[in-house]
């Protein structure tokens, strides 16, 4: 199996357009491309040296999905076939508390993915936003809080893999944090409050 590697950061969208113009004269348009970058860190708006993680946040979770997806459209327009896949997060159908700009950023991605599939439409490419429950890896590892469901990255990567293969317009795993998103999203508002009001949440400046 062939593998090409380009050293980048994905809030640079120079260094990622470069990147990707060499991968399609390298190797071809890919079939796939997944847009997995994701930083989270406690914040609190209050706190004006939070700002900067606001940005980082943003910049990483949200500019770097459209910074790795922009090198590609167009030729996956023109072959019209291919599939974009963003990781979003269940974080992203609530505010949740502590993880303001996690959850923000991630939100901001399920509406930026959706955007681009109905812009997408009838053009062959397909778009695939994927949001994953909790998972093993050095991002929840700090997590001072339950993650039920808890999920082994090869278990998570295997499930991702069919979604994106079957080309599922939205699929949030594992299934348990599917039905728990669609509870949270129908709560009222004034019930959502009171209910998570004092939930506990990631300490400012944690990873």
């Amino acid at each position: 199996m062939r593998a090409e590697t380009y050293v980048g950061d994905v809030r640079d969208a120079s260094a990622l357009a470069a990147a990707g113009q060499q991968f399609i004269a390298d190797v071809g348009v890919p079939d796939v491309v997944i847009a997995n970058a994701g930083v989270s860190t406690g914040t609190v708006t209050g706190h004006a040296e939070d700002l900067a993680a606001f940005g980082r946040v943003f910049d990483t979770n949200v500019l770097g999905i459209v910074n790795t997806f922009a090198p590609f459209v167009e030729a996956m327009r023109e072959r019209r076939r291919g599939a974009l896949v963003g990781i979003a997060s269940i974080a992203g159908f609530r505010g949740l508390p502590g993880s303001s700009a996690y959850s923000a950023s991630k939100a901001a991605a399920i509406a930026y993915l959706e955007s681009l599939r109905v812009e997408l439409h009838g053009s062959g490419v397909a778009v695939v936003t994927v949001c994953p429950g909790y998972i093993a890896t050095p991002m929840t590892a700090g997590n001072p809080y339950p993650m039920p469901f808890l999920m082994q990255p090869h278990v998570a990567a295997a499930k991702i893999a069919r979604a994106i293969a079957r080309r599922k317009r939205f699929y949030v795993l594992p299934w348990p944090m599917a039905l728990a998103g669609r509870m949270l999203r129908a709560l009222p508002r004034p019930l959502y409050d009171r209910l998570f009001a004092h939930a506990p949440r990631k300490p400012r400046g944690r990873a």
